[in-house]
């Protein structure tokens, strides 16, 4: 026969509704969504990136009123999907792969990574399957780095033409990130160059379009400078839930 706890070992175990661990966990997330929050101006929009982060995290930051999340894993978009709030705006912020679009593309509100006009067109297939039109960004390649993904901010100039192609996809504006460097001026300069592209397109292809006005660029370690740049949308995770555990499943 199983010996029952008493009481006050609730209070200890962790992952427990009691756990003090848990309380504390909640608070921390907490004041970092709030102190954050206090650092963003009028129009520019958190996205919190929770990629291998348990659904408790995602709760704790839910109660403090977050509502709007970036997965970069789409299994995990998927299973997180299933049990957490239905007023929940999920956005994917990874690398598109197109036989994983199936597991999020029913529900997803916009996808921040499109690199080239294959996965363009993979997503306008999948959304027409789903009987949707999916609000994407375009990914705009600045970085001094080849391990970065994009387009090349002269192959968008004369994208417009082939936007009449997929009806099935609203494209909302550019993303990008900087070169992984501390040179701040660097940063500074990419995040610059992408804003650059952005109103380019704003006063070209993309004159007279209201819903293309996001720019997605800025992350824990440089948002403010981004913000500073013109960024609509900064992707925060571990200034919000701590440093990643890639051992973990986020479920």
């Amino acid at each position: 026969m199983s010996k029952m706890l008493p009481l006050w070992a609730f209070f200890l175990l962790p992952g427990t509704l009691f756990s003090c661990g848990g309380r504390y966990r909640g608070k921390m997330i907490k004041e970092n969504l709030n102190e954050i929050r206090r650092t963003l101006p009028a129009g520019v929009r958190l996205v919190a990136v929770s990629k291998t982060k348990p659904v408790s995290d995602l709760r704790e930051a839910y109660d403090a009123g977050q509502r709007l999340f970036g997965e970069n894993y789409a299994t995990e978009l998927r299973d997180k999907h299933a049990v957490l709030p239905d007023d929940i705006e999920w956005h994917f912020i990874g690398h598109v792969q197109s036989k994983q679009l199936k597991y999020y593309i029913g529900f997803v509100s916009m996808i921040h990574g499109v690199d080239s006009l294959e996965h363009l067109a993979d997503i306008n297939r999948a959304a027409e399957k789903a009987g949707r039109v999916v609000d994407v960004l375009l990914q705009v390649h600045v970085a001094r780095e080849e391990t970065k993904f994009g387009f090349l901010p002269e192959e968008l100039l004369d994208f417009h033409s082939t936007v009449s192609q997929y009806p099935h996809v609203r494209i909302c504006g550019v993303m990008g990130m900087a070169s992984n460097t501390d040179d701040e001026a660097r940063v500074r300069d990419d995040f610059r160059r992408i804003r650059e592209v952005f109103d380019r397109l704003k006063a070209g292809p993309f004159a007279g379009h209201d819903e293309f006005r996001e720019v997605s660029m800025g992350m824990s370690h440089d948002y403010p400078i981004a913000i500073e740049e013109g960024s609509t949308m900064v992707r925060v995770g571990s200034k919000i839930f701590g440093a990643r555990n890639y051992n973990k499943t986020g479920v």
